[in-house]
């Protein structure tokens, strides 16, 4: 008698979403290059619009998803309803929206054909069942963190505000592209 096993879920090792290492992070920002942000607010004062803004700066193409805003544009960008409504594939989920949300938004995110390559919670953002989820159909998933900061700690730029960036490095930061005050996240 022939016994048919079920094809093989991938291996993905499990993520302690307490802490994650910085070449976990540096390796997501350098990977990715669309990302779509829910939860995107036109209200300048909005920490989802400041977001936007700053990594649009450093070369992100970065889609703002808002129901109520659909069909508007948002720092030049075309805003989208739903994450379904975006034309071309996606490489990150950014999640600003609160945690019990965060479920529906990973579900939709999990629809995606292609899958996206990562799920990202913003700060205060977590989601233990949606990251479990994710990671089952091999996203990488980041919780409680900013791109932003992360981005600002990893390339150097956070401590110019006078911020601790747990990053000690004697070697000179690599401007990225033209401009003094945008570093790159590749650091020597």
């Amino acid at each position: 008698m022939l016994i048919e096993l079920p094809c093989p879920i991938p291996y993905v090792p499990v993520m302690s979403h307490d802490n994650y290492p910085n070449e976990y992070i540096r390796g997501i920002l350098n990977s990715v290059k669309t990302i779509a942000l829910v939860g995107a607010s036109q209200n300048p004062a909005r920490p989802s619009w400041i977001v936007t803004k700053y990594l649009l700066e450093r070369g992100y193409d970065v889609i703002p998803i808002n129901p109520g805003l659909a069909g508007s544009e948002l720092l030049g960008k075309k805003v989208y309803a739903s994450l379904a409504d975006v034309p071309g594939p996606i490489d990150m989920v950014e999640v600003f929206r609160n945690s019990e949300a965060a479920g529906p938004i990973t579900d939709e995110a999990l629809a995606l054909d292609p899958l996206p390559k990562v799920l990202w919670m913003q700060l205060s953002v977590r989601n233990d069942e949606a990251a479990a989820k994710a990671e089952a159909k091999g996203l990488k998933v980041v919780m409680d963190r900013c791109p932003k900061i992360e981005f600002g700690r990893l390339s150097g730029e956070i401590s110019w505000q006078g911020v601790n960036s747990r990053m000690l490095s004697s070697k000179k930061p690599v401007l990225s592209g033209k401009g003094f005050q945008k570093l790159s996240l590749n650091r020597p």
